[in-house]
Parts: C-alpha cells; sequence; structure tokens
C-alpha cells in the first residue's frame, strides 16, 4: 500500500496523474424510475478524498446557514427540523421545489469560476476539471464496452464520486447567496431550506412570486425548475412532503386539538414496508437468527433517520406490517395451519423473538397549535 500511495503521490507532483473512466451504474429512485451513478476507481477515491478533505474546510466558512446537504455536523434531519420551526412560526405558504437532474445538468464553466473564487492554485483547478471531464465507461446488456463524455462534456458532475457532492453544494450556494445578497427573504418574508438539490422556501404571504423569482434565477444559472413535482402549498391546510417526512396540520389523539406537526411520510413508510416484504419472502431460506438480524438492521437504520416529530402511528404501522410478515415467514417455515397467531402471537414475534419493535411508549412531537 505505501508503495502504490507513493507512486501515486508521485503522478501528482510530476501532474501526470490523469483519472480513470468512471463506471455508469443505475440505482432504482424512490419515485420511480432510474437514479444513474458515477463510480470512480478506487485510485481516483483516494485522490478526491485527499482533495475533498482540503478543500471543504475552505468552501464550509462560505455556504449559507440555509444549506445542509453534505456539510459537517449537519444532516437531512437537521433540515427537516429548520422547515418545521418555520412552518410552526407561521412561514405556511410553501414552495415545494423539485430542480429536474441538478447533478446532471450543473455547467462546469460557472462551477469552475465559483470554485476558483476560493481556490487560486491553477493545479487545483485543473484537477476538478480533469475529474467533471472524466469519461464515462457503460456495458450494454452483452457487456460491450461503450464510453461517453470526456473532455467534450460541458455538464454533469457524476453521483458517485468523493468531491461530487460537495461541487453539489458549492454550485447551489450561488443560489442561496443570491437569495441573500437582494434581500429576497424581506421582499418575500420568506426563507429557504436547502439540503443538495431539495429545497423548499417557507413565506408569510408571497410563495407565487418567490417561485416566478427562484424560476428566473434557476434558468440564469443553467438550472431547471422540474414544473410537475413543484407546487405551491398552504401547510396549514395541507400537508408537504421534504427529505422523507411530511409537514403540517395534525390532530391529537381522540379529537383533541390541530397543531402543525411532522412525521415520516406515507411514502416513507410504504418504502420500509416493501423492504420488510422483500426481505422476508417465501424464497429467503437463511437461518432464522440471521433474517432477524438483517430485519432488525434495516428497522433500526429507518428509525434511526426517522426519529424526529409525531413517530406513533408510523411507528405503530410499521410494527404491525412487520409482525404479519414475520408470522408468514415462520408459518411458511414451521408449516403450520393458517396464519397461526396463537403459535407466534405478536408479543412472542417482537419480545422473545428478538424482532425490534418500533414503537416503545408514547411518542410526541414538537407542536404548534393552529390559532
Amino acid at each position: 500500500m505505501e508503495a502504490w500511495l507513493a507512486g501515486l503521490r508521485e503522478e501528482l507532483v510530476s501532474k501526470t496523474y490523469r483519472p480513470d473512466p468512471v463506471r455508469r451504474v443505475t440505482i432504482p429512485k424512490p419515485g420511480g424510475g432510474e437514479r444513474p451513478l458515477g463510480i470512480p476507481t478506487i485510485r481516483d477515491r483516494v485522490v478526491q478524498t485527499a482533495a475533498k478533505i482540503v478543500l471543504e474546510p475552505i468552501f464550509e466558512a462560505d455556504f449559507e446557514d440555509s444549506a445542509y446537504g453534505y456539510r459537517p455536523r449537519r444532516s437531512a434531519v437537521d433540515a427537516v427540523k429548520e422547515a418545521h420551526r418555520l412552518v410552526c412560526r407561521g412561514y405556511t405558504d410553501v414552495v415545494d421545489a423539485d430542480l429536474s437532474k441538478y447533478f446532471d445538468t450543473i455547467p462546469h464553466s460557472d462551477l469552475l469560476k465559483s470554485v476558483a473564487r476560493r481556490i487560486v492554485d491553477r493545479h487545483v483547478l485543473h484537477l476538478i476539471k480533469l475529474w467533471l471531464k472524466a469519461p464515462v465507461e457503460e456495458r450494454d446488456g452483452d457487456g460491450r464496452r461503450r464510453m461517453s463524455g470526456g473532455k467534450s462534456s460541458r455538464r454533469g458532475t457524476p453521483q458517485g464520486g468523493v468531491v461530487s457532492p460537495m461541487l453539489s453544494v458549492i454550485y447551489m450556494n450561488r443560489f442561496l447567496k443570491h437569495w441573500r445578497l437582494t434581500g429576497r427573504g424581506e421582499a418575500f418574508r420568506a426563507n429557504v431550506v436547502n439540503y443538495a438539490d431539495d429545497f423548499v422556501i417557507l413565506s408569510r404571504g408571497y410563495a407565487e412570486e418567490a417561485l416566478a423569482w427562484t424560476k428566473a434565477v434557476m434558468t440564469k444559472l443553467g438550472l431547471t425548475i422540474n414544473e410537475v413535482k413543484t407546487s405551491l402549498k398552504d401547510a396549514r391546510r395541507e400537508s408537504f412532503d421534504f427529505l422523507g417526512y411530511s409537514i403540517g396540520p395534525r390532530h391529537l389523539p381522540n379529537g383533541g386539538r390541530r397543531y402543525l406537526g411532522a412525521s415520516p411520510s406515507k411514502k416513507s413508510i410504504l418504502r420500509v414496508k416493501t423492504k420488510v416484504s422483500e426481505l422476508l419472502r417465501p424464497s429467503n431460506k437463511g437461518a432464522w437468527p440471521i433474517v432477524r438480524n438483517r430485519l432488525n438492521r434495516l428497522l433500526a437504520g429507518w428509525s434511526a433517520y426517522f426519529g424526529y416529530g409525531s413517530l406513533a402511528s408510523a411507528y405503530e404501522a410499521v410494527d404491525r406490517h412487520v409482525y404479519d410478515r414475520v408470522m408468514c415467514f415462520l408459518c411458511r417455515r414451521h408449516k403450520a395451519q393458517g396464519r397461526s397467531m396463537r403459535q407466534f402471537p405478536r408479543d412472542h414475534v417482537l419480545g422473545e423473538l428478538g424482532v425490534l419493535r418500533l414503537r416503545r411508549g408514547r411518542q410526541v412531537s414538537p407542536a404548534s397549535a393552529l390559532r
């Protein structure tokens, strides 16, 4: 390893380093369709990581407070909490925005100008340009290799690279900084909450004007608002989804007062139910302790992210589905008749058998009553 790293360092010092092609793979998107990724080689990931360690603190000092994506000590849940807090403070006119293929459409020339405002070393700028213009390798159904991109590429920073998240935040920061410097927050009585290419504008009565201004600015930045997925909503009357959470009006149990709450969205609940069903499919012949441990890791990971807001009903819905799927899974395995709730009662499955129970006691959300 030491010799390999020494050789890589020598390439960088002598300016002979050239990145390898990135491998194009696709993964399913939660809303349907596929998301293209560009996976660099280990060699290029090492160099990108070294560059990121040096560059990230330099740009971190310049990022807007409204940006939460891919930043140290900030998370998607922090962005959800901020959006929820603003809604509870009366910023209930919402621009629920969506950018079309953000990572794939970032203009290289403008992005490099944004980087050059903080980085003057031409060799580092050249290195970033090499990564942006690295060829993309794809394989067809017969395994034949096909190349695209390269020097002719003018747009996009492929998702999957180590520096791509940082570069995406740098470019989105142009919009956020322009918002602040032009006084849009005061003009529209609004705040922006941004995580990577997801953002919402929370206003007091000027959501329509904020959306029109945003469309014009995004066009100048070479980006496109997705008209189909972008909408205006009144959070006092209807919920909006943001980063897997649903924020909007709720009722306390048993006909209690209304409040503005946050909870896992219906899509997020359905997604984890689907994953549970796939794990416990009839063709899974693994030993029960192994299956249970995989199931518990899935549930623990989901609940670690969805641990904010009104959780009781979401957790109960997932627990019911988990119990139903586990019971069917064990009945098939033990050749029990029917659903055999007597042989595998709920407390036994979610207790002695060691399946993780999400709902433990009462989950209460930070709530603001509607006035």
